[in-house]
């Protein structure tokens, strides 16, 4: 059994990787501005990308970085020449998955620790332990895989090859994300990091010489969201994960937000050290459910992970997340003088309102909002202005980077 499980979350750019490290991940996994698989999210430039690792490296965590499109002919002179910009960082593995990516990547960093990408459709140990033959220290396991799979697996492989699998977070309708409705329909490769999802649109049927005529495939009439995958949520199941031999728990979401980061992680950092404080004791608490879901989020299903995926893991009706919650402020600072709080709002907020405020290693608690000043310190009501500052008088003094979210 692991008695060290790796909580791997997603960085979409700095500010998220830094929320993702303090709100209790162990390793975060980023992309660069090229040749990453999430082109839509923030990413990080070359200084960002040294100061992101001096963060991390400070904190005792790790970075991974991903470089696992599949390139055409005209992005290699480009690539080879990006791969060298990285030598002289402190990364601590790239997340590649094609074999001409990893020759190159260990052309100009002999040293680099690689891991498999999921991209590369890794389900079975025979191929795992092709890959491994090649140096490879860890398998990013297809989402097709089964918990048993994974175990067989992990039996097969050598000692030191680690397994990373997802846990949480959105799911492709196609094979471990390898998918190409998006460039067949509107011209954008999601291999080489631009998806448009249109696993996530709505559609109809409708027969071709009746043209305009929508014929209903569910009978409400709506259409219907027939690729459309429910979430991907595994808190419920860490202990079939670590005997199965899962190193990596991977949140998926690079493309989302800050508060969804914190939330997440947060949720699950809980989960994982209860367990690991008295696995042969450990009990599933609900309320760890309960706290990711104040994250926005789609329907929930286990995916492949207990068996094949029926129409009860697709939602056919609406591809929208459910948002019960609000991210309205993040906590900056704390003046000594007058007990007040300083905070940065961040969606809109007023006097009267109750909040919740939850941090690091922290659960939530309720403050009402009874008085509130603007920087000048005038007295204000509302806070309606994006990333204004403002301060508060709460009951209890909250630390730095906790987070305010308001129930809707």
């Amino acid at each position: 059994m692991n008695n060290k499980i790796e909580l791997l979350a997603p960085a979409g750019d700095l500010e998220k990787l830094k929320t993702a490290i303090i709100y209790g991940a162990d390793a975060v996994y980023f992309g660069g501005e090229l040749f990453s698989l999430r082109a839509g999210a923030g990413n990080l430039t070359i200084d960002e990308i040294r100061e992101a690792m001096d963060f991390v490296h400070a904190h005792g965590c790790k970075g991974y970085m991903t470089i696992n499109i599949y390139p055409h002919n005209e992005d290699i002179p480009l690539l080879r020449n990006y791969i060298g910009k990285l030598k002289d960082l402190p990364i601590d593995a790239f997340i590649v998955s094609d074999p001409g990516v990893i020759m190159m990547v260990r052309e100009q960093i002999p040293d680099a620790e690689i891991h498999l990408s999921t991209q590369a459709n890794t389900t079975n140990f025979v191929t795992a332990n092709f890959w491994a033959s090649l140096g490879v220290k860890r398998i990013v396991s297809a989402r097709e895989m089964s918990i048993k799979d994974l175990a067989e697996m992990k039996r097969q492989l050598p000692e030191d090859v680690e397994i990373e699998s997802f846990i949480h977070g959105a799911m492709c309708i196609s094979y471990s994300g390898r998918c190409l409705l998006s460039n067949f329909m509107v011209g954008r490769d999601a291999n080489r990091g631009a998806c448009t999802h249109p696993c996530r649109w709505k559609y109809a049927l409708m027969e071709e010489k009746r043209p305009g005529e929508y014929f209903p495939i569910e009978e409400d009439g709506r259409g219907s969201y027939i690729l459309n995958s429910r979430d991907m949520c595994m808190i419920d199941s860490i202990p079939e994960l670590v005997n199965a031999g899962v190193t990596s728990f991977k949140i998926e979401g690079r493309m989302k937000s800050m508060y969804y980061v914190a939330t997440i992680v947060s949720a699950y950092r809980a989960a994982i050290d209860a367990y690991l404080a008295d696995p042969d004791n450990y009990k599933y608490d609900e309320k760890y459910f309960k706290e990711l879901c104040k994250a926005s989020h789609r329907e929930f299903t286990h995916g492949f992970y207990f068996n094949k995926p029926t129409d009860k893991d697709q939602n056919y009706l609406t591809s929208e997340y459910t948002r019960d919650y609000s991210f309205v402020g993040l906590i900056k600072g704390y003046e000594e003088s007058t007990g007040l709080t300083i905070v940065e709002q961040r969606n809109k907020f007023e006097v009267g309102d109750v909040i919740e405020v939850f941090g690091p290693r922290t659960e939530f608690y309720e403050e009402t909002i009874t008085e509130m000043y603007d920087e000048e310190g005038n007295v204000v009501t509302s806070a309606p202005h994006p990333q204004q500052v403002l301060k508060i008088r709460f009951n209890r003094k909250p630390d730095v980077d906790f987070i305010m979210r308001k129930k809707k």
